[in-house]
């Protein structure tokens, strides 16, 4: 007999996720046959930001989320350089890219350690107290020495995490929500002060992720490979690509790209739509963003989940580290739960390495932003990476304010629902066939869950009033 039990909320992520699960003997083993995500929070942004200044975008999309917070002012000023006609100095997009590998750094430690690793440790003994208890203890769990160790690190993480917010602050103003990042560039100065101090916290943060992140990661693949097998999901990858290399964006350190059917391919905006089916929305299906519409249906029958279900030319694509590592031929080992985390750990090293050669190209005392004048009317886009995937800003401008803004976030894509041909999100995609041996301790669901590293800040922003929070649920069908 089949038995659904949802998780809510799914903790270690960012925001307010809900997953149900259906599990059933299959082969004689119990198994994940069905699967529903849901983002049980409103955003709203694209309602707040029609009227107001297009150079207020980047500062109010900051706080969509405040753990990548930077890649939302870097989509809006993307978008707004475009409007605009600007073009940032050298030092300005330097600065950026800068400041945007600090946030990648964090937020990849800040998965590997603190939000996903603890699936697969049995703190029991080690972290003996809130928010690390109650928890799952299962058999397969790495104890003892390993466990000791790897909790140690959890520790130091901490620290190493300080200093890459205290890294991109050099440059940024602030972390979170920079305040430098503007139209045209970056308001800040480069001076060889801040790039001697950027240069000596990036050293002591690429000597952990070499000495200690990266043996970390590679023991807990070598202690499960099982998990390269589970989590596969559509097996489809896209990316936008991110870190401009040169004025005209055209080379990237990541470049976009994608991987359709088994096929690579390239990236054309156009193709990119999203559908409402079983989002609570109201509105035409599958349009291009750049014509899109948020309108609210929190009662809509049949809906949900608070996401809308982005596609790729009709087709459900997974974006994050893994995408942008495996269309740019850095990592083709497999799709999977595990490859996910290897993937990421290795773009981490990729792009702190990056870093140390960027200051070497910063100008002392030269300008790092263009100025310009708003347009009386624009079009434009702007379309980079998240730590966790893609991430676009479409913005229209008339009569000299905001007009139409539409955002689509990376776990947008990656825990997004059902469309009208019933195609699943590839975080549902990706669950089915997970083994639960015990339905009381899912554990097996929450790896592969946290391997996305969901972000449901982004997704979603608003709790519909009188909601339960919600606790796990089991419920016998």
């Amino acid at each position: 007999m089949p038995t659904t039990f949802t998780i809510d909320p799914v903790t270690r992520i960012e925001g307010h996720l809900e997953v149900q699960v259906t599990v059933d003997l299959v082969g004689g083993e119990q198994k994940v046959v069905d699967a529903r995500s849901a983002g049980t929070m409103f955003r709203g942004f694209e309602m707040i930001l029609p009227g107001r200044d297009p150079r207020d975008a980047a500062l109010y999309t900051q706080r969509i989320c405040g753990v990548c917070p930077v890649p939302h002012a870097l989509a809006a000023c993307l978008a707004l350089d475009q409007a605009f006609g600007a073009t940032p100095p050298d030092n300005g997009r330097i600065m950026r890219n800068l400041v945007l590998g600090a946030n990648f750094i964090d937020s990849h430690l800040l998965h590997f350690y603190h939000l996903s690793a603890l699936d697969f440790i049995d703190t029991t003994g080690v972290l003996d107290m809130p928010p690390w208890t109650p928890r799952y203890v299962t058999a397969d769990m790495l104890t003892g020495p390993a466990a000791a160790a790897l909790v140690a690190h959890y520790r130091t993480a901490l620290a190493i995490r300080r200093k890459a917010h205290q890294m991109g602050a050099i440059f940024g103003g602030k972390l979170p929500c920079v305040s430098s990042f503007v139209v045209g560039g970056c308001t800040d100065q480069v001076t060889a002060k801040k790039i001697q101090d950027f240069r000596a916290l990036l050293t002591e943060i690429r000597a952990f992720i070499d000495d200690v992140y990266l043996p970390d990661a590679a023991a807990l693949a070598a202690a499960f490979p099982s998990y390269y097998s589970l989590g596969a999901g559509p097996g489809n990858l896209l990316a936008f690509g991110v870190f401009d290399l040169d004025a005209s964006g055209a080379t990237k350190l990541l470049g976009p790209g994608r991987y359709t059917n088994g096929v690579p391919g390239t990236v054309s905006v156009a193709q990119i739509t999203e559908d409402i089916t079983y989002g609570r929305y109201n509105g035409a299906d599958d349009l291009n963003p750049a014509v899109g519409v948020t309108q609210p249906n929190p009662d809509k029958a049949g809906a949900y989940t608070w996401l809308k279900a982005p596609r790729y030319s009709n087709q459900p694509h997974e974006l994050g580290p893994l995408a942008r590592m495996w269309v740019n031929g850095r990592y083709t080992h497999g799709i999977s739960a595990m490859d996910r985390i290897m993937a990421r750990a290795a773009e981490a090293k990729f792009v702190a390495d990056s870093m140390d050669g960027w200051l070497n190209q910063l100008a002392p005392e030269q300008p790092a932003y263009t100025p310009s004048t708003i347009p009386a009317s624009a079009t434009a886009a702007g379309l980079t990476e998240a730590p966790r995937g893609g991430l676009g800003h479409w913005m229209n401008v008339t009569n000299h304010v905001i007009s139409r803004y539409q955002v689509i976030t990376p776990t947008s894509w990656n825990a997004a629902p059902k469309d009208h041909q019933n195609q699943r999100g590839p975080m549902e995609a990706a669950l089915l066939g997970v083994p639960v041996p015990d339905i009381a301790k899912p554990v097996e669901v929450l790896r592969v869950i946290h391997s996305f590293d969901p972000c449901l800040a982004c997704a979603v922003h608003l709790l519909r009033p009188g909601e339960k929070a919600g606790t796990v649920v089991r419920l016998a069908t």
